[in-house]
């Protein structure tokens, strides 16, 4: 019975010692293979889009949900309609679309974003594009999620000037949106929450993938970029010269092209009351100046640049890199100086512009609750004019004054 138990350990012993060496296999050969090994505990493997289950856009990671806000496509549908409707803003001109315009790269084309009454910000309106994979929202990062950075333009007096409760009494005026927030909830009371989960819901949709750079790099399409694109690639790495990808970052697995950090890299420094940044919201001394890593996913079509806007052009941007941007005290430690051929330059800018995906969007974006069931509200207003603001400050010239004041901080 002794030799029978001891050949019995033995034999368990060899069995598990098999199943170790045999999981260690399959992850080598899923990494050799270019398969990132997905835990489907730490994040959804799946985008619900319009309720229809799709894997990630080529060249992005699993999309993160919530638990708190799951996905339904009556939901995103919801999201949809609010994103697209001038009515949640105080005087019912302004609506998220107009800062984040679908023909604009999703972001308004303009230095600065602006709200109602005309007024202006002092930060331009970055992408909502793949923002669903950010844990930090805004230029300074004040919002921890799509939600939270749902709620914020809604109430800044800049921008929208509503409040929770403005926003929820125009809603519940209107018999369509009731019908459908209880379609979506479960319940026909709805507050502020369920309004920035639906609009969330929404802007989690809105993915860019399947660029020439991505069928390059994770599709195996050795065509998909051309000579020029490739040589600037391996300048986008070169840590001699521009090292672009130090903070815009990819991977043998994905490109999320940002480090989802902040940085100071001198824009505005120069000014004599800077805008801080992140130091502002962190009250850290070693944050001052530092703004968030934008994506540069679609950078082709976003322009101007930078949290303030101030170059119109892709090429102002690399020359402002190439004399190693504006010194000050807090700046950024991996910014250098560096020369470029004219020939280097085209080649970089060349590969910049391979970023550009298509967008997987919900079809009808933008229609409003049938005028039938509009009820006391208002008809719905023609989008608003952007206000005359300059879409970048010409090179060499100061930046425009600021509103005066000190009002929450814009995008």
């Amino acid at each position: 019975m002794s030799f029978l138990r001891t050949a019995s350990r033995l034999a368990g012993a060899l069995v598990l010692a098999a199943l170790v060496v045999w999981m260690v296999h399959l992850s080598y050969t899923s990494k050799s293979a270019g398969v990132r090994p997905r835990d489907p505990a730490l994040v959804k493997r799946v985008q619900i889009n319009m309720g229809e289950v799709l894997e990630s856009p080529l060249g992005l990671d699993p999309l993160p949900i919530p638990e708190g806000n799951p996905q339904t496509r009556e939901k995103v549908a919801l999201g949809r309609l609010l994103f697209f409707d001038p009515r949640l803003s105080v005087d019912g001109t302004i609506s998220c679309a107009s800062c984040h315009n679908p023909k604009l790269g999703w972001s308004n084309g303009l230095s600065v974003a602006f709200g109602v009454r005309g007024q202006i910000g002092k930060r331009s309106a970055p992408t909502v594009l793949n923002a669903a994979y950010s844990d930090t929202l805004f230029w300074d990062g004040r919002a921890g999620s799509l939600e939270e950075q749902a709620r914020g333009p809604l109430m800044n007096p800049l921008e929208m000037a509503n409040t929770s409760a403005g926003v929820v009494a125009t809603l519940k005026a209107i018999p369509h949106y009731v019908k459908r927030f209880e379609q979506v909830f479960g319940r026909p009371e709805f507050g502020i929450d369920e309004v920035v989960a639906a609009i969330a819901a929404f802007e989690r949709t809105l993915l860019s993938g399947n660029s020439p750079f991505d069928r390059y790099k994770y599709g195996g399409d050795t065509a998909a970029l051309s000579a020029s694109q490739v040589r600037g690639m391996e300048l986008f790495r070169d840590k001699a010269g521009p090292n672009c990808a130090k903070c815009h970052r990819f991977d043998d697995f994905s490109a999320d092209l940002t480090d989802f950090r902040f940085h100071n890299i001198g824009v505005g420094m120069d000014h004599p009351t800077p805008d801080t940044g992140r130091g502002a919201v962190s009250q850290n001394p070693e944050d001052r100046g530092r703004f968030r890593t934008p994506t540069l996913r679609n950078v082709a079509l976003t322009a101007p640049y930078m949290h303030d806007g101030r170059f119109a052009t892709l090429e102002q941007v690399l020359e402002f890199y190439m004399r190693g941007a504006t010194s000050n005290p807090d700046l950024d430690p991996e910014i250098h100086r560096f020369e470029l051929t004219p020939g280097q330059q085209a080649d970089l800018l060349a590969f910049l512009e391979s970023f550009t995906g298509t967008v997987g969007t919900p079809a009808g974006g933008g229609k409003r609750p049938p005028a039938a069931d509009a009820g006391p509200a208002a008809p719905m207003p023609p989008p608003a004019a952007p206000p005359a603001t300059p879409r970048a400050t010409p090179p060499g010239a100061a930046p425009a004054a600021r509103p005066a004041g000190n009002p929450p901080a814009g995008p």
